[in-house]
């Protein structure tokens, strides 16, 4: 074995030219589509739906559209839209930074490198078993808990992984980033999009799981599919490799690094670590702010079991949020469009128009009708509660007119507002992962979009098929 598990696999510097003029900068590429956003309030009349408060969520009232006064957003606006974008996203934003600043004190106790290491040696030439492995374990957090957010963590340890396994950035961020996407819209239990938007809907909460077990089953098997041939694909050819971030490391893992009786308590700590999260997310209801409280308190106790001082540890939290801030900042970025299309009163009138024109599809398209709306306005509202909460209270009475059953409305919804979760700039846990990935959004929306499309073509299958069988029960 080589004095370092990762090759030095630098492009030639014409190769690299041409990457660089393929690839967009994220904030470059979200500040366009602000800008066009600003002009669309120009544009599409403006309107708003009447809204009520009910279980502690705010939802719109089906049938009470009406056009309002335009609300163009002005020239200024477009750039005091980034720092209140900031502002609205900056539970998120936060939450990027302590989780990245915690995982800098678990790096610096040196317990991250010994477990690569000991992981390659122990695989030998078995590491494509890695892929299905951990995407069916980040398939179950998507689709029991939700996962989202969580992501962010495992995608700064999985990626080096994946690197020093002789794969790449992009496998490493696809099995974490797809499998757990691919878990949270098929949804068997998922709280965050399936359980409100069928509380939304009045059916009983998580009914009809047998088909979402066998959309599981599909997503999962074409996920795997998809990583592990590109991960063959490197492996047997490395100068197709993209390293990301770690394209500059002369070294990921030195064989000289051993896995220590500390280096083992520091991860059981970490691993307990996240034994309490899902006891917290699941029994009490946490979001961000416990959890980001949560990986803080157990990167101060790593920390001492490390053998780190505190000033060492203080040191290492910088380190690690420095590694995640062009990730969070770009979360405030994406949160601007929200702004500029609420300002502008644009949300209210997309949803009316795309509704109205459901009612004209046959009965037989109506279900895919549906999926579609929800797919292009995941793009403005990336949140799943969000868009439940949005979308639902007009989709699940307009499919008792249509003849499509409730639940079927709910397939729609919980596809159309996965999938694109995946390729949407809006995105912001997706922008935050790329970032810390060092993939460029552009790189990846070229690798990822042949899967999203098999996405879809999964997708109105099982629509047609619920439509089919009258998915409900009703």
């Amino acid at each position: 074995m080589s004095k370092s598990l990762l090759q030095d696999q630098q492009p030639s510097s014409i190769n690299s030219k041409k990457k660089q003029v393929k690839n967009i900068n994220a904030f470059v590429l979200i500040f366009c589509v602000i800008i066009i956003s600003t002009i669309l309030t120009y544009i599409v009349p403006a309107g708003e739906y009447d809204r009520v408060d009910k279980d502690g969520r705010t939802l719109v009232v089906p049938d009470s559209f009406h056009f309002t006064d335009s609300s163009p957003v002005g020239f200024f606006n477009i750039f005091t839209s980034i720092h209140t974008g900031m502002v609205q996203g900056a539970g998120i934003i936060f939450f990027v930074l302590m989780v990245g600043g915690a995982f800098g004190i678990l790096k610096a106790t040196g317990a991250l490198d010994a477990l690569i290491l000991t992981i390659t040696k122990k695989l030998g030439n078995r590491e494509l078993l890695l892929i299905p492995v951990l995407m069916l374990f980040f398939a179950a957090g998507g689709t029991l808990m939700g996962m989202a957010e969580e992501t962010i963590i495992y995608i700064a340890i999985i990626t080096p992984l994946a690197i020093a396994l002789g794969f790449d950035a992009i496998v490493g961020f696809a099995i974490v980033s797809l499998g757990a996407n691919i878990g949270f819209m098929s949804a068997i239990m998922n709280p965050f999009n399936i359980g409100i938007a069928q509380s939304i809907a009045e059916l009983p909460t998580f009914s009809g799981i047998g088909l979402r077990l066998i959309l599981l089953a599909t997503f999962y098997i074409a996920g795997v599919l998809f990583v592990y041939r590109y991960a063959k694909k490197v492996k047997a050819n490395p100068e197709l490799r993209y390293l990301g971030n770690f394209e500059t490391n002369k070294k990921v893992v030195s064989t000289d690094t051993k896995l220590e009786t500390r280096h083992k308590w520091v991860l059981a700590v970490f691993l307990l670590n996240f034994v309490v999260l899902i006891i917290g997310v699941l029994k009490f209801g946490w979001y961000i702010t416990e959890i980001a409280g949560l990986f803080l308190l157990f990167g101060i106790l790593i920390g001492f079991i490390g053998k780190l001082n505190p000033s060492k540890m203080a040191d290492s939290f910088m380190d690690g949020a420095k590694e995640v801030i062009g990730g969070a900042l770009i979360i405030g970025f994406a949160q601007a469009i929200l702004v500029v299309v609420q300002d502008g009163k644009l949300m209210d009138s997309v949803l009316y128009y795309a509704s109205s024109l459901l009612s004209h599809l046959t009965p037989a398209l109506n279900a895919v009708g549906m999926f579609f709306v929800q797919l292009f306005l995941n793009f403005l509202v990336p949140s799943g509660s969000g868009q439940a909460a949005l979308t639902m209270p007009i989709m699940a009475p307009l499919s008792d007119l249509v003849g499509v059953t409730r639940q079927t409305a709910v397939l729609a919804f919980q596809l159309g507002d996965g999938i694109t979760n995946s390729i949407f700039p809006t995105a912001g846990v997706l922008v935050a992962g790329l970032a810390i990935a060092g993939i460029p959004f552009t790189k990846w929306f070229k690798w990822v979009l042949p899967f999203i499309l098999i996405e879809i073509i999964i997708s109105i299958i099982f629509l047609l098929i619920a439509q089919a069988i009258q998915y409900g029960p009703f």
